[in-house]
């Protein structure tokens, strides 16, 4: 890509703009710049010239941002947090051997993933992780990931998914809850609180019906939008959750969740590994997405 030197952001232009709009002085951004006041009125002038609009209107002492300067704030705290995450991730890799920035699913990357990464920094010493939470597919073009873990159908805007492996589902409960009654069957749940994923509402409905049982009436109960939270909630005794057991695998070794019905659903989605489609993955993605499959092993 050929970028127009004519079209290159001045970064401490837009930090001089920045810092004055948030403070609606120009006396009071040039004090946490360490400018002068003309300084800091130069830079914004110079802003304004080269973007060909009128970024703030003075009023009396003060600075107030115009209608073009509030369309511009937004787009400038991205440039200049673009910037400062480009330096960090630099910085961090300087004395590397090799780096590798990975998306991942936040419950997945934070309960699955994150505890056994050490094992792959000890297989491979001297290699700079970072690691990001993504939920949903991204352009690989405009973000600073070389790999992703994705959730969902092999289908991803120029990148290539490969399987990684599938997941299969089932009832747990916190365990005081579940020693307050008899043991229970599939159809007792019916009238049990319910825990539900709010970015998977059909689970419960899936799993009743796959256990041969009307879904329809499965709806009710709590909602949470991550699986961290569903966790959370179940290990308070809030309701029964649908959970993979690879996610609340330190939960049932410490007994705080306990499997209801060990009757595991494979649901329709897998995990995949997903790389984009322009460049050549680098050694260490190969050896990362060799060490994930090692890891999958035979979970669900």
């Amino acid at each position: 890509m050929i970028l127009s030197r004519k079209l290159m952001p001045d970064l401490v232009a837009i930090q001089a703009f920045e810092c004055a709009a948030r403070h609606a002085s120009f006396t009071r951004a040039s004090r946490e710049l360490n400018l002068t006041q003309s300084a800091v009125s130069r830079q914004v002038k110079d802003l304004e010239n080269y973007l060909g609009a009128l970024l703030f209107e003075r009023i009396r002492q003060r600075v107030v941002l115009s209608e073009d300067g509030r369309r511009f704030l937004p787009e400038a705290r991205k440039l200049l947090q673009q910037a400062e995450e480009t330096m960090l991730l630099a910085m961090s890799s300087a004395d590397a051997k090799s780096s590798l920035s990975i998306a991942t699913l936040p419950t997945f990357g934070s309960r699955w993933l994150s505890p056994r990464l050490p094992d792959f920094v000890r297989q491979h010493p001297g290699v700079i992780l970072n690691v990001g939470s993504r939920s949903a597919p991204f352009d690989f073009e405009e973000e600073n990931f070389e790999l992703a873990i994705h959730y969902g159908q092999p289908v991803w805007a120029r990148a290539t998914c490969t399987y990684l492996c599938s997941e299969s589902i089932l009832p747990v409960a916190d365990g005081a809850l579940l020693a307050s009654g008899p043991k229970l069957t599939p159809a007792d749940l019916l009238n049990e609180p319910l825990l539900h994923l709010a970015t998977r509402p059909r689970l419960w409905s899936q799993w009743l019906e796959w256990a041969g049982l009307p879904g329809e009436t499965a709806y009710r109960g709590h909602r949470f939008d991550q699986f961290s939270m569903i966790i959370e909630a179940a290990v308070a005794g809030m309701g029964y959750a649908l959970l993979p057991r690879y996610l609340i695998e330190q939960e049932l070794k410490s007994g705080e969740l306990q499997v209801v019905l060990d009757l595991p659903m494979e649901t329709d989605n897998c995990y995949y590994t997903v790389l984009p489609e322009v460049g050549t993955p680098s050694s260490t993605s190969q050896h990362f997405i060799s060490w994930l499959i090692s890891q999958v092993g035979g979970q669900g």
